[in-house]
């Protein structure tokens, strides 16, 4: 009985991550939309290799997980000069994909105005290229929807060249909100609220794998309500206040230094729990010290698409809110897949958090070495 209990959670805890190994992860995409008297103006940050190889990312978190995978693999071989020459062959189907709808008859038509692809070491991180496209309107256009299809996945939109531009993060394949040229009024602080809460939970939930990760690391200690609330709030208070200077820009991200740490958080929380029975006094310390790393993998995000001016602290604050009930949802199906089941059982130590924690610390070590480019 045992070896099976170890067998079905090694098992379950090497498929979750294996295709977040190699970092293909879907991102939301970024766009700038400009709307004025001549024209239309967008940009738009995308994954285009995806898109040329009719990837869904709307059914993904990693293109690892796509049947076109191997096509994918391909197109990222192709220099700035080949990518730009296949998306202009495929551009009416590109386009397509955008609708722009508004008054006075306009007949809205993208064309392609330029792509520009950055250049990247390596093969293992989405290269996320940026199109410039452009409507020419026959009368001023007072206002427009715009709608990608939801083959793109999640997108951030931004209006962008008046004061009080719509800002939203649409949902593949979400209708925009009225987008006025004018600027919009800005939404409520409870608007906003509402609409980052999902962002958040997303961000965990599915996306943020190595965040599942060290919270089932939490859990895996012990399953005491005592030992797991005093980590959960030491993480959860950590991370909160270096998300809100984070994303305030109060402490400059980096990356290239956060993502490794925040590898070796999930290594030292895996091993700990082979080492230690009962939480130690320095072991809510140090889940502290790893939330504060975490809180600024969670701003990189924000400061990456950015945030609503208007209502930045609304939004922050529903960002938060949406990882914190991620983090719950974590925990409550860790509980109800293992630990009401076996909690209580004599061999929950041995067979269960030793080994789920030494997959987990292999994991952890696994993504520093990726995210240190040593492979």
């Amino acid at each position: 009985m045992t070896r099976a209990i170890r067998f079905v959670f090694f098992s379950l805890l090497m498929i979750l991550p294996l295709g977040q190994l190699r970092a293909h992860e879907v991102t939301p995409n970024i766009v700038d939309l400009k709307l004025h008297d001549e024209a239309v103006d967008i940009s738009m940050r995308l994954n285009v290799e995806a898109f040329l190889a009719e990837i869904d990312l709307s059914q993904i978190t990693n293109t690892d997980e796509a049947e076109a995978a191997g096509s994918y693999v391909v197109l990222r071989q192709l220099s700035a000069d080949e990518l730009t020459a296949r998306l202009i062959e495929k551009w009416p189907a590109f386009s397509d994909k955008i609708l722009l709808d508004g008054s006075e008859g306009n007949g809205l038509t993208l064309m392609f105005e330029g792509l520009d692809v950055p250049e990247i070491e390596s093969l293992d991180v989405p290269r996320l290229s940026t199109v410039s496209m452009r409507a020419v309107l026959n009368a001023p256009l007072a206002s427009t929807h715009v709608t990608f299809d939801a083959s793109f996945g999640a997108t951030v939109l931004r209006q962008v060249g008046v004061a009080e531009g719509l800002t939203q993060y649409l949902d593949a394949g979400q209708k925009s909100d009225l987008i006025l040229a004018t600027g919009n009024t800005p939404a409520s602080g409870f608007e906003r609220f509402v609409e980052y809460v999902p962002v958040g939970f997303a961000h965990v939930v599915p996306d943020g794998m190595d965040h599942i990760i060290f919270v089932l690391g939490l859990f895996l200690l012990s399953l005491k309500l005592s030992v797991l609330l005093w980590q959960v709030t030491a993480f959860t208070l950590a991370h909160s206040i270096t998300l809100i200077v984070g994303a305030s820009g109060v402490i400059p991200i980096s990356p290239e230094i956060i993502e490794p740490l925040i590898a070796l958080s999930i290594v030292f929380i895996a091993l700990e729990n082979v080492f230690f029975s009962n939480l130690k006094a320095h072991r809510t310390a140090v889940v502290f010290g790893f939330g504060l790393l975490h809180g600024l993998g969670f701003a990189s995000v924000l400061t990456e698409f950015g945030l609503p001016t208007g209502q930045f602290i609304a939004a922050l604050i529903g960002f938060n809110v949406g990882v914190e009930l991620a983090q719950i949802f974590v925990i409550l199906c860790a509980f109800v897949l293992v630990g009401l089941p076996f909690g209580r059982k004599a061999y929950y130590r041995s067979a269960i958090t030793i080994p789920a924690s030494l997959v987990i610390a292999g994991i952890g070590g696994w993504w520093f070495v990726e995210r240190i480019d040593i492979i």
